[in-house]
């Protein structure tokens, strides 16, 4: 069985830093790559702390889920890399508020550096279509 493997990035979702697609989708599996959280209207970060760069990148992907035929509740896992574990219950504070009960498998790892100056931490992840 072969499929074919779609990439896109949606309008309303910030744009790459690098040459690459956000979103690569094949049958029923989607992944998402890293992202930060970016205000896809200004292209400036959602806000100077954890809470509202992990609410905007929980944003992103409901937009990035939803163009192709997904949403938050259909996540399977999701990694998240942050700059500063002191900042590990403010962004979780943040993940709850945007997940609800939904509880997929989840991984947080500190991370020395990104690549945006500003950016606390990225997220990808991995979901699967609603059919």
């Amino acid at each position: 069985m072969t499929m074919n493997v779609e990439t896109s990035t949606p309008p309303g979702t910030p744009t790459p830093i690098g040459p690459y697609n956000h979103i690569a989708k094949a049958g029923p599996f989607i992944t998402i790559g890293g992202t930060a959280g970016v205000d896809p209207a200004t292209g400036q970060l959602a806000g100077p702390d954890v809470h509202a760069q992990t609410t905007q990148i929980l944003k992103s992907f409901a937009v990035m889920l939803a163009s192709v035929g997904s949403d938050l509740g259909h996540v399977l896992h999701i990694n998240v890399f942050l700059a500063a574990m002191s900042d590990f219950e403010r962004m979780n504070a943040a993940y709850i508020e945007a997940m609800g009960a939904h509880r997929p498998a989840r991984t947080v790892i500190g991370v020395r550096e990104l690549p945006r100056p500003g950016v606390l931490l990225t997220m990808n992840l991995t979901a699967v279509t609603r059919d």
